[in-house]
């Protein structure tokens, strides 16, 4: 695949308008149909200073080549869509990639890694009524909460906030929640069945509708109990690109079977695989979501 990089430095510069231009002319689809499944790309890490996969600190330092292993993605038959924040989304529309996908603007990347107010997880990213003026398809919030950080209380009103505006516009929004602590100066997230369920409590009651809520839920043990704490649709989450590929593969297969579960979000495990061939990678998590 060529991608006319050039040309996109030249629009950016001399012609900001196109991408309004771009936006308003795109061509969308619905957000469930056919088999009613989702397998989305994700990308929106960048923005909240995470660039590392696996043992490689600045992986995602590239942005060239972060976009044409995105494009490579979204040009994959069942690839349904991509996330990220304004600057990933806009590169990709701008280079034609964005036809008749789902399009998911990233909200709050403010909580940066490594920060002293990581947990005051600000939106710097997309707002409800940029995703709307794009003409976006989907919402995300990622919601870590830590009972020991005061700045959670600010990241519930963010998210109450945006799950009620997004409710207000029939705009879908996916909340990405955690329960987290401080380890050594570092955030760590409580993957144990109990802690997502109580992620998922809060979570699920955040804004003043629950009409357009969706879950983005990390696979753990007993998913089966999981996903019998929440009604809501759900989607998978990839998580750090850490271990065997094949028993990744496996453990989201068997939750992918789960009654809730819609489908897979996924990013730098199937952007950055460990042999390096992105498009075998993508094909093998479309099998697994759409057959």
């Amino acid at each position: 695949m060529t991608l006319d990089f050039a040309k996109l430095r030249e629009d950016r510069a001399a012609h900001p308008e196109k991408l309004a231009e771009i936006y308003s002319a795109r061509s969308r689809r619905n957000v469930v149909q056919g088999d009613g499944r989702l397998f989305i790309i994700a990308a929106d890490h960048p923005a909240r200073n995470a660039l590392s996969v696996r043992d490689n600190a600045r992986a995602m330092e590239n942005r060239y080549d972060l976009i044409e292993r995105l494009a490579t993605a979204l040009s994959r038959p069942g690839v349904d869509g991509v996330l990220g924040t304004p600057d990933i989304i806009d590169d990709l529309a701008l280079l034609g990639c964005l036809e008749g996908k789902l399009v998911v603007g990233s909200l709050n990347r403010g909580g940066l890694r490594g920060a002293s107010f990581e947990m005051d997880d600000r939106i710097t990213g997309y707002d409800i009524n940029g995703i709307v003026r794009d003409g976006l398809d989907f919402a995300k919030m990622l919601n870590r909460v830590n009972l020991g950080d005061a700045g959670t209380s600010n990241m519930l009103e963010y998210s109450h906030n945006a799950v009620s505006q997004a409710a207000a516009a029939k705009l879908p929004i996916m909340l990405e929640p955690f329960m987290s602590e401080w380890v050594n100066g570092k955030i760590r997230n409580d993957l144990s069945t109990d802690a997502v369920i109580d992620s998922i409590s809060i979570a699920s009651a955040l804004g003043n509708s629950s009409a357009y809520t969706w879950m983005k839920l990390p696979v753990v043990e007993n998913m089966a109990r999981v996903m019998e704490s929440t009604t809501l649709p759900t989607l998978l989450l990839g998580g750090d690109p850490v271990g065997d590929p094949k028993e990744i593969y496996d453990s989201w297969g068997r939750a992918l079977e789960l009654p809730g579960v819609r489908g897979l979000v996924v990013g730098r495990s199937l952007l950055y695989p460990q042999d390096g061939n992105v498009a075998v990678a993508i094909d093998t998590a479309v099998k697994l979501v759409h057959g």
